[in-house]
């Protein structure tokens, strides 16, 4: 029998930080890379090859990072994570030159590869079947807020010198290390972590990959992927679209980005676990997609900051609420393979994340709508393969 989470503040609040802290400390740059970017004479080009070598790293990583969470322990995976983590913003902030970013950026995305799997698994492990949704739902927002208010933070921070925030974040990431090696323990036995070593010892990137497309898995993986894709793609060409078409300031579209991000959370936190407890994940999942695809296509055509608002804070609430109702729907899928579906979760998003932007900045220079369109397009697909979903009942982990 496991404890329910309100037993298990303590374990939570640790965890929910480490995801928090990671992607607090991937906004709190952002304010300060155009002045980075001057700084070191970076071109745009140079500053779009760092942004890829992150998610290329994250994405070879994370089907063996997902073995290794099962072969070596959540826990060690997790301090070992915020390590490279913080090891990767202390580089960054020490670099002076191209080749030292580089070899950042792919540190970065390695410990992203190692925290995501590791912290998924590991809430899996300690809640049961119906208090999933809800805890899986807490670390969606927790990631979500670590986006939401990196930027404001990092901008007071860059007050105190342009390389500062690096500083903070690899701080930050240590501190959260120290707490995690002392205060959480490893919620799987010798004899399990032994069996899962044993299963995991021949394993490689394509034998994953091809695993992945069980077809247990693999609509479900096809649906990260579009999650992935639509997201990075909107949120990609967000602000030059709402430079372009409305000559919206920084400031209001930084406003819009803010508002719609703390609506999502707002509803993530309160309201998640409820829908999934009466719809159920797949119906969550379908409505999501609708929803996003009309959306996509409504922001080519709404007018006015209050409708412009209204529609992004709609769509972020539907990207916002399928994130966690994929995990959760893998999570209880995967029963003794949770670390492999977690890190082919983290593989699929990477893929997204790296083709997303790619073909939305290629479209939005031929068409300022046709992102939009295209990313909406995606989303019907998805939602097409949804119909073939074959659901499996929710089995307890052992």
């Amino acid at each position: 029998m496991k404890k329910t989470i309100r037993s298990q503040k303590t374990v939570l609040i640790i965890l929910l930080s480490n995801i928090f802290i990671a992607f607090l400390g991937i906004g709190l740059v952002i304010p300060v890379m155009p002045s980075f970017m001057n700084i070191m004479h970076l071109s745009g080009k140079t500053m779009g090859y760092l942004v890829a070598a992150f998610a290329v790293a994250q994405l070879l990583m994370s089907p063996l990072a997902g073995r290794w969470v099962d072969r070596f322990g959540r826990k060690n995976m997790i301090t070992i994570g915020l390590v490279l983590f913080g090891t990767s913003e202390l580089i960054f902030g020490l670099g002076t030159n191209v080749s030292v970013l580089y070899i950042s950026r792919i540190l970065g995305g390695f410990s992203a590869a190692f925290i995501m799997p590791a912290v998924t698994a590991y809430l899996a492990d300690i809640t049961s079947i119906e208090e999933r949704p809800k805890a899986m739902g807490y670390m969606s927002a927790a990631i979500s807020t670590g986006f939401i208010i990196g930027p404001g933070v990092g901008g007071f921070i860059a007050e105190y010198g342009i390389r500062m925030p690096f500083f903070a974040a690899a701080g930050m990431a240590f501190i959260a290390c120290l707490l995690s090696l002392f205060i959480l323990k490893e919620p799987l036995t010798k004899a399990q972590l032994a069996e899962f070593s044993t299963n995991a010892k021949q394993v490689n990137f394509f034998s994953d990959l091809k695993r992945s497309l069980n077809p247990l898995y693999f609509i479900a993986f096809v649906i990260v992927f579009v999650l992935a894709f639509g997201l990075s793609a909107y949120e990609t060409v967000f602000s030059l679209f709402s430079d372009h078409k409305f000559g919206y300031t920084p400031k209001e579209i930084a406003a819009i980005i803010t508002i719609s991000s703390i609506f999502g959370v707002v509803v993530q936190i309160f309201l998640f676990g409820k829908m999934v407890d009466k719809l159920g994940e797949k119906k969550v999942i379908q409505l999501c997609l609708i929803i996003g695809a009309i959306l996509a296509v409504g922001s080519t055509v709404v007018s006015g900051f209050w409708a412009v608002l209204a529609v992004t804070c709609f769509i972020f609430l539907a990207f916002d609420l399928l994130r966690p109702a994929l995990t959760t729907y893998l999570s209880r899928t995967a029963g003794k393979e949770q670390g492999f579906v977690a890190g082919m979760n983290s593989t699929y998003t990477s893929l997204g994340n790296i083709v997303g932007p790619a073909m939305g900045g290629i479209l939005f220079d031929v068409n300022i709508h046709y992102p939009y369109l295209f990313a909406a397009v995606i989303m019907v697909i998805g939602l097409g393969i949804t119909v073939l979903w074959k659901e499996k009942q929710p089995v307890e982990n052992i």
